[in-house]
C-alpha cells in the first residue's frame, strides 16, 4: 500500500481548494454582463476591454506563473490578428474556424519559440522577447505586399457568426463573442494552473535550478506554458482582427507589449484576476484621460502605475489580498515570494 507523504498530501489539499469556485468569482462574471444592460453604448470599448484581458491573462501564464519575462509577447498576438485577416481576405470569412487557425498558427509560432526561451532566463531572456518582436514588426512592415505595411491590411470582411449575427458598430455581437471566448480560455488557464503542472511553472518561478536539480522537467515546462500562452495571444489578436475587420501594424507594436505589462503590474500578476482587473482599470482609465486630454493622456497614466508601484507593490489584488489577510491575522506574501504548499511556515 502506498504512503502518501505530508508534502504530496499538503499539495492536493492546495489544489482542492484552488479549484472551488468562490463567490466572488461567480458576482465578478455576472458582473460582466451588465455592460449590456448599464452601459451599452459603450459595448465597443467592453468588447476592447475583453480582448485584452484575454491578451493579459496569456502573457500572466508565462509572466505571473513561470517567470518568463517577455518584452515582446505582442508578437504572438499580432501574428493571430494577421493570420485571421489573411484568412479572411484570402475569402473565408467565418468566426470561429478562422479564430481556431490564428491561435494555432500563434502557438505553432510560440512553439519554435520557446526552444530559445527555455535556455535563458532574466536580462537574456527580456533582450531576446524585444528583439523578437521587433523583428517581427519589421517584417510586417515590410512586406507590405501581403500585409498592406504601414497601410494596414485591406480587404477583411467577416461572416455573420452563425451565419445569423452581424460584427456591427454598436458592438454588441463583438462584445459577446469576446467576453466568451474570454470566459471559456479562462477556464482552461484555471484548470492549468491549479494542477501538478501550475505547481511544477511555480516551482520554476521560485528557483528553476532546484527544480532541475530534483529531475523536473523544467525545460519541458517551459516549452508547453510559453507555446498555450502564444494560442491564447493569438486568439485575442484574432478577436481583434474579426471584430473591427481592421488589422494595422500597431498590433505588433513594442507599445502593445509595454502596455499588457503595465496592465498585468496594475491587477497583480500570478493571480488569473490580476490581468482582467488591470485590463478593466488601464482600458476605462485610458478612454477617459484621452477625452480629457488627446496629447497628454500618457501622463495620469504615469502617475498611476507609479502610485501602485510604491503603494501596492504586488497590484491591486494583492494589496487588496494583504488587507483581508491583515483582517484575518495572517501573513500575506506577494507573488514573487508566495510559499508554496509543501513548504511550512516557521
Amino acid at each position: 500500500m502506498a504512503v502518501t507523504s505530508p508534502a504530496i498530501a499538503g499539495a492536493h489539499q492546495y489544489l482542492d481548494a484552488q479549484v472551488r469556485w468562490r463567490t466572488i468569482e461567480i458576482v465578478f462574471w455576472l458582473a460582466t454582463l451588465l455592460p449590456f444592460v448599464v452601459t451599452p453604448d459603450y459595448l465597443v470599448l467592453a468588447s476592447q476591454i475583453a480582448v485584452t484581458a484575454l491578451f493579459a491573462l496569456s502573457l500572466d501564464l508565462i509572466l505571473g506563473y513561470a517567470g518568463i519575462v517577455s518584452l515582446g509577447h505582442a508578437a504572438f498576438f499580432g501574428f493571430g490578428a494577421y493570420t485571421a485577416g489573411l484568412i479572411s481576405k484570402w475569402g473565408w470569412g467565418e468566426p470561429l474556424t478562422g479564430l481556431l487557425i490564428s491561435g494555432l498558427a500563434a502557438g505553432l509560432l510560440g512553439y519554435l519559440m520557446s526552444f530559445i526561451i527555455s535556455r535563458f532566463r532574466h536580462l537574456a531572456l527580456i533582450m531576446i522577447t524585444l528583439g523578437f518582436g521587433l523583428l517581427l514588426h519589421e517584417l510586417a512592415n515590410s512586406a507590405s505586399g501581403i500585409t498592406g505595411g504601414a497601410d494596414g491590411l485591406q480587404g477583411v470582411k467577416m461572416w455573420p457568426l452563425f451565419g445569423a449575427f452581424k460584427f456591427d458598430l454598436y458592438g454588441r455581437t463583438a462584445y459577446w463573442y469576446a467576453l466568451i471566448v474570454l470566459f471559456l480560455l479562462f477556464l482552461v488557464s484555471r484548470r492549468l494552473i491549479n494542477s501538478p503542472f501550475g505547481l511544477s511553472l511555480r516551482g520554476i518561478r521560485e528557483n528553476a535550478v532546484r527544480m532541475r536539480a530534483i529531475g523536473a522537467e523544467s525545460r519541458s515546462h517551459i516549452r508547453k506554458i510559453y507555446t498555450i500562452s502564444a494560442i491564447i495571444a493569438g486568439v485575442a489578436g484574432a478577436i481583434l482582427t474579426q471584430t473591427t475587420e481592421t488589422v494595422s501594424l500597431g498590433v505588433l507594436d513594442f507599445q502593445r507589449s509595454a502596455d499588457i505589462l503595465v496592465i498585468l503590474i496594475l491587477g497583480g500578476a500570478g493571480r488569473l484576476y490580476g490581468g482582467l482587473i488591470g485590463a478593466i482599470i488601464y482600458m476605462i482609465a485610458r478612454d477617459w484621460f484621452s477625452g480629457v486630454n488627446p496629447q497628454y493622456w500618457y501622463f495620469p497614466i504615469g502617475v498611476l502605475l507609479i502610485g501602485v508601484v510604491l503603494f501596492l507593490p504586488n497590484g491591486i489584488l494583492g494589496g487588496l489580498a494583504q488587507i483581508v489577510n491583515s483582517e484575518r491575522g495572517q501573513r500575506c506574501t506577494g507573488w514573487l515570494t508566495a510559499p508554496l504548499p509543501w513548504r511550512r511556515r516557521p
